[in-house]
């Protein structure tokens, strides 16, 4: 299934269609600020399986990342630490970087198998924020890699229905994606590690 939602102005029909299917296990594909991602519930731990087989790693062997609407939605599953870590992820979000974070308890068991942190996105995006919103949690986000020599990540939605259609159930057209992917920064220690370099501007994170 291909939806066409609206980058700017997303239509709330069409949102409220996309957040049924992730409330009944579904797994969608859909627009970011950097790459398109692949995602599903949290709390859905079939759904969380299916992502983590699409992608061909093991559920608590999968560095999956999850996408909060805002900063508070954020404490709700990680701990942010002291007062710097806040202040420079409040300048860099919404925005192209994802934090990795020690966890809560409230994260679902499926992610934290074998592991005490998490990465968290809060893109500069309407459309997965306002899944998210509307669903009440945060979804999973991974990227989608392409096998192209050349081309590291696909940006064509009608190009990513096309090889995704009998995978995911769903497949959000919001414009084409970025082929650059969010800077990854390590604050679960209290300082700033950037673990990728991406497409979020460094010189936020002094």
């Amino acid at each position: 299934m291909l939806v066409r939602i609206h980058p700017d102005n997303p239509q709330p029909e069409a949102l409220k269609s996309v957040v049924e299917i992730l409330r009944g296990g579904g797994v969608i594909i859909y627009p970011t600020d950097t790459v398109y991602g692949i995602g599903c519930d949290i709390t859905n731990k079939k759904a969380v399986e299916r992502v983590a087989k699409i992608k061909g790693l093991k559920p608590e062997k999968a560095n999956l990342s999850i996408i909060c609407y805002d900063l508070s939605h954020i404490t709700d599953y990680a701990k942010l630490g002291d007062n710097r870590t806040f202040k420079i992820m409040k300048r860099c979000l919404p925005g192209p970087f994802t934090f990795i974070l020690t966890a809560s308890s409230k994260m679902p068991k499926i992610f934290m198998a074998k592991k005490k942190t998490i990465g968290l996105r809060i893109p500069d995006h309407n459309i997965p924020r306002e899944l998210v919103r509307l669903l009440g949690n945060p979804i999973v986000t991974t990227s989608i890699r392409d096998e192209d020599d050349i081309i590291e990540y696909s940006t064509d939605p009608e190009l990513i229905h096309e090889k995704f259609e009998f995978i995911v159930d769903c497949v959000i057209d919001g414009g084409y994606g970025n082929q650059i992917p969010s800077t990854m920064v390590n604050c679960a220690d209290g300082g700033t590690e950037i673990v990728r370099e991406g497409l979020g501007d460094l010189s936020l994170l002094d």
